[in-house]
């Protein structure tokens, strides 16, 4: 049995376990949000892009994208998908860490999906995450992000699930410890003699509270912050399970 870190082998199989995402509604939602904000952004940045598949979906539809991953594995599989998105404008796709966030030129707005802002365990490179966004946006930029809730976390506490494909079968569990969101994902592939090979991976998850995330964003220089439900115009309800943050850059 092997171990991997985060989205090792699993990035091999990401886009069939989530292809329940609708990435689509997720990129019709970031343009609602530009227009309501009027805001026309030329250079999107995709922070923690992962496959690549809103990236993708953001440069067919002209922008001219630019996406930032810490892992390698998800960035290979992001060159594929981004590969023939767009041949006026080539996606980029940049190696880093977004708390090593560094650009070549500024930007118009930025994006991170999906709750890959929880993904970042110590609020510090958080905090310092959110400067270097702040830096690369344009004046009167936008800055917009997800989080998984204390809510969405507590009621999967302890529970398994499972998804599976012809040559992979996969099961993950998760215990919530205070702050903190542990994943275990046991993962099964069928190789070409017929048996199966057993990996693992572990991935954590940390729960940042709306009060603590508006004021990192307000340390790192963003105004005009507001919390919206899952992919709505509506303000968070009771027990919402995925929030987003909608901040700006100001002029």
């Amino acid at each position: 049995m092997s171990e991997y870190s985060e989205y090792g082998l699993l990035s091999e199989y990401y886009d069939r376990f989530t292809d329940d995402v609708p990435y689509e509604r997720w990129a019709d939602f970031f343009e609602r949000i530009f227009e309501q904000k009027h805001v026309k952004p030329s250079v999107i940045l995709d922070l923690a892009c992962g496959t690549g598949s809103l990236t993708s979906i953001l440069a067919q539809r002209g922008y001219d994208m630019i996406g930032v991953d810490q892992s390698e594995d998800m960035l290979m599989i992001a060159q594929e998908n981004c590969m023939d998105a767009n041949p006026d404008k080539p996606v980029l796709l940049l190696h880093q860490p977004m708390q090593e966030l560094e650009l070549y030129g500024g930007i118009d707005a930025c994006v991170c999906c999906l709750d890959s802002v929880n993904y970042v365990e110590d609020p510090d490179m958080l905090r310092e995450a959110m400067k270097r966004v702040y830096t690369y946006l344009k004046p009167g930029g936008l800055f917009l992000f997800d989080v998984n809730t204390r809510s969405k976390l507590e009621r999967i506490d302890g529970q398994s699930f499972v998804r599976e494909d012809e040559d992979v079968f996969c099961v993950w569990q998760c215990m919530l410890e205070e702050n903190l969101c542990q994943y275990h994902f046991d993962i099964f592939e069928l190789n070409e003699d017929g048996a199966w090979n057993r990996y693992e991976e572990h991935h954590i998850e940390r729960v940042y509270d709306n009060a603590e995330l508006t004021d990192m964003l307000q340390q790192a220089g963003f105004t005009d912050i507001e919390l919206r439900g899952e992919l709505s115009d509506e303000p968070p309800k009771e027990k919402e399970e995925r929030i987003f943050f909608l901040a700006r850059k100001p002029e």
